[in-house]
């Protein structure tokens, strides 16, 4: 498992974690999504910033890579053939209470986010996906949260 770069200026709300510059906060990352050439990006970007990435292209492979691999976090595609996201999403939390999930979707539509929300998602961003903000924002909140 790979070591996530994390920048000390992230870290004031976590406490003082980066008096200890070898401490290193770990993440495997699923992203789960049918387009790919948008999972192949997103997978580039992760592991540039040292995530440990597992790919996936529909929700069946989703699932069992879920019960198998014990990923800390799942980026979700919600617009998929055959299983789609939401159902996906419905199923995990059925056996993973833990793993952060971020719904991700091309579609801006409130009740479409509420609804994820609440069958267990964590998070909810719009395509296309801003990079920084996941990196420095959702990612890291999830990765703290579960070393906590």
């Amino acid at each position: 498992m790979q070591l996530a770069k994390i920048n000390c200026a992230m870290l004031t709300k976590y406490g003082d974690l980066c008096s200890n510059p070898k401490e290193k906060i770990v993440a495997k990352i699923l992203i789960v999504d049918d387009n790919k050439n948008i999972a192949f990006l997103l997978k580039s970007f992760l592991e540039e910033i040292d995530y440990d990435v597992i790919v996936s292209h529909n929700g069946i492979d989703a699932l069992e890579k879920v019960k198998s691999l014990k990923p800390d976090i799942m980026i979700l595609d919600l617009l998929m053939e055959g299983i789609d996201g939401m159902e996906v999403l419905r199923r995990i939390r059925l056996f993973n209470k833990s793993i952060g999930i971020i719904v991700v979707s091309a579609v801006v539509n409130e009740d479409i986010a509420k609804e994820a929300l609440a069958k267990g998602a964590d998070e909810y961003i719009t395509k296309p996906i801003d990079y920084n903000y996941l990196s420095e924002s959702i990612l890291f909140d999830l990765v703290m949260r579960k070393k906590e």
